[in-house]
């Protein structure tokens, strides 16, 4: 509900706080008063899209606060989790600025946010309807939407079916296109893989052929030298006289008083290492010793894994796993047939859920229709349109995520007279009373929902009108309603009333908006019956349609 309304230099308005109440608001007031500014400062800041140029001439920039109080299940409290942004409990303060420059910035509990957040957060606040209401009631194209509101039903099954149809969908297509590539390369991947697998390179096992082969290329020049180097090192003569040496320095150790300790160590680390490099050489000559065969069958692999990398263009290492990328694709087309039945009966089995979750939406939208119409013919008789005929047609459409229907209000205004679209068939007062009496029925389970009507008595008068201001006054037991109107019959059934005024002072023009006391109200209902000459027996008749 809304609660509060702040606006600071904002066209005509230097400066206004308004505090609303539950149940009907009415604002009143002369044409040009101002009337429009003030909706049109409200759909500032929730959002809407409206005049471009709205800051105050003089002002640098204009702001709009409106305040909302919350029920503890306002669909409110979900969008503000999903975009983010912070509760205040039972509150929601929205606050928008307007610079002069035309730079529009919005807050969401003093948190600044998107467009797209306040927008949302707006459509489950405010509604504003009139002759010209295009945002539903007159717009075939949320129709649907509406009659599923209006019979509670809940669309997420068939969503989640549409959405698995697709998906089934989409994977036979990409199914079917992938096996028709593949099976245009069968011939080459069969051969492919065939040179692969009969090769089977490993990874890394060019590197190791390419070592192999220079050490072997290698080996016939270094070897003689490090046989000459094995055998200079293996003979008696190195290793003796340095046992002999050992020895003699052993004997005379004991006389010099430890001077020998150092060079015996020494000598006995040089022996333990010379017998690690006479191991090593040996080893080394084993390693270069091979046959010339062996050298020939390396270079035939080597150059054969590396031709068939550059015949794949891939890397050597890459080898391995682009054979299993080529199987893969064989396994496609060896499995095609069997896995396009699967995917086929996927996709089978997905419409055919689809099409009974869309049947039973459809029957609740048809068994809804039947219920709104006889709803909306109680609603119009009260309005002084027994005779008119609302009809809700529910007519086979393209498969959709809501299902496979198309939903159109019709009305006739009179029997046997041809049906069509409410705001093509209706006169401005017709038209005003079917909005009404729709809205009326479709509203019933709103939730903190502030509906504002403007001027959606135009056209109507007398018994008509006071049928208009006690269908607003029924339905403002059910959600908060704000009623612009010039209607003294409307204006009377308001639990509060406001008047929009418009003064010029210094030579500036300002609209201001009062609420009226039980008698201002008495002097403005007598004004709109009677004009700008308020005499006794307008006041008397002011009096009368309160009383009532």
């Amino acid at each position: 509900m809304l609660r509060s309304l702040n606006i600071r230099d904002m066209l005509l308005i230097d400066q206004l706080d308004l505090e609303f109440q539950p149940g009907l608001n009415v604002l009143t007031g002369e044409t040009g008063a101002g009337k429009s500014i003030l909706l049109d400062s409200l759909g500032f800041v929730l959002g809407w899209r409206g005049r471009a140029e709205l800051v105050r001439s003089g002002a640098t920039q204009g702001e709009v606060v409106a305040s909302f109080d919350l029920s503890p299940t306002h669909p409110v409290h979900a969008l503000l989790e999903e975009f983010g942004l912070p509760e205040i409990e039972d509150e929601l303060l929205l606050r928008r600025t307007n610079s002069r420059d035309g730079r529009k910035v919005a807050y969401v509990n003093d948190r600044r946010c998107s467009g797209e957040a306040l927008r949302a957060l707006s459509a489950t606040l405010v509604e504003l309807h009139g002759q010209h209401d295009d945002k539903g009631l007159l717009n075939v194209s949320g129709h649907r939407a509406l009659l599923d509101n209006f019979a509670g039903v809940d669309p997420t099954p068939t969503r989640k079916a549409w959405k698995a149809l697709r998906v089934a969908n989409k994977e036979l297509e990409v199914a079917r296109l992938t096996l028709a590539e593949a099976e245009k390369d069968a011939e080459f991947l069969r051969h492919a893989v065939e040179e692969l697998d009969k090769l089977a390179p490993e990874p890394g096992e060019e590197a190791r052929l390419d070592a192999t082969r220079r050490l072997m290329q290698g080996a016939a020049r270094v070897r003689e030298d490090i046989t000459r180097a094995a055998h200079a090192l293996g003979t008696e003569a190195a290793e003796g006289a340095l046992q002999d040496a050992s020895r003699w320095l052993e004997g005379a150790q004991a006389e010099v008083d430890g001077r020998l300790d150092a060079p015996l160590a020494t000598l006995g680390r040089v022996l333990s290492d010379l017998a690690d490099a006479q191991q090593d050489i040996e080893d080394c000559l084993r390693a270069l010793d091979f046959n010339p065969l062996d050298l020939e069958i390396a270079e035939e692999r080597l150059f054969a894994i590396r031709g068939l990398a550059r015949k794949h263009n891939v890397l050597p290492d890459d080898l391995s796993a682009f054979a299993d990328d080529l199987r893969r694709r064989l396994q496609v087309i060896d499995t095609g047939a069997d896995h396009l039945a699967s995917l086929q009966a996927t996709c089978t089995q997905a419409a055919q859920t689809y099409e009974k979750a869309a049947a039973r939406i459809t029957a609740q939208r048809r068994k809804a229709a039947g219920a709104l119409d006889k709803s909306m013919a109680a609603e119009l008789a009260p309005l002084k349109m027994e005779r008119a005929v609302f009809t809700t047609l529910v007519t086979a459409g393209d498969a959709s995520p809501d299902g496979v229907d198309l939903v159109a209000f019709e009305v006739a205004t009179n029997p046997g007279a041809p049906s069509g679209p409410i705001n093509k068939i209706a006169s401005g007062g017709e038209l005003s009373r079917f909005l009404l009496a729709l809205k009326v029925c479709l509203t019933r389970h709103a939730d903190g929902l502030t509906l504002i009507f403007d001027e959606i008595d135009r056209g109507v008068g007398g018994a008509t009108a006071d049928a208009v201001g006690r269908r607003l006054s029924a339905l403002a037991d059910q959600s908060q309603v704000l009623v612009v109107t010039h209607s003294p019959q409307v204006a009377a059934q308001g639990a509060y009333q406001w008047q929009v005024s418009k003064s010029v002072a210094q030579g500036q023009t300002r609209s201001t908006v009062a609420r009226l006391s039980d008698a201002e109200r008495i002097r403005e209902i007598a004004r709109m019956l009677a004009g700008d000459v308020i005499t006794p027996e307008a006041e008397a008749a002011a009096r009368s349609l309160l009383a009532r």
